[in-house]
């Protein structure tokens, strides 16, 4: 879980939640989000085909919204309008021994002959100007995640309710 507080103009870059479920909630502010799923799960490599699922501003007070392994925008960026934060709950949270890493991403115009050969099946759902292929992209180097303790009423799970 994890609250991100951000100035206006502020970015987290394009990044993934690999086999998580993530629930998020603009608390104050506007953001624009843009956010994407793959197109083919099986395939690994990159770069790899996307398509676009979410291009939108949110103001608070607005609907949460939800993300899921394989849809919902699992892929995304943010980008701050004014000052916001957005609360994220992350299920199950990111860890590298399990292969739940944090990869950032830079999305490139899809131009290619070859990637519309993978489309034909899905065609009518899908729009070439909403295709972009995806690379691994190091974020900048003045990006930067500042953690904080929690300090709140404690939090006590009680298991299956």
């Amino acid at each position: 879980m994890g609250i991100f507080c951000l100035p206006k103009s502020a970015v987290i870059p394009l990044h993934n939640h690999p086999g998580m479920t993530v629930m998020s909630k603009l608390l104050y502010g506007s953001m624009h989000v843009k956010a994407y799923d793959w197109v083919d799960h099986s395939d690994v490599t990159y770069p790899r085909l996307a398509k676009l699922v979410v291009d939108c501003v949110m103001s608070a007070p607005c609907e949460s919204t939800i993300l899921y392994p394989k849809s919902g925008g699992n892929m995304h960026v943010f980008t701050a309008i004014s000052p916001c934060a957005v609360l994220d709950v992350l299920a199950p949270p990111y860890s590298s021994e399990d292969g739940r890493h944090c990869t950032y991403f830079r999305a490139l115009p899809f131009r290619s002959q070859a990637g519309k050969s993978l489309i034909e099946e899905q065609r009518k759902e899908l729009s070439l100007r909403d295709l972009v292929w995806m690379e691994e992209f190091k974020p900048p180097s003045d990006f930067t995640v500042k953690r904080a303790p929690y300090k709140g009423p404690a939090i006590i799970y009680k298991g299956d309710v």
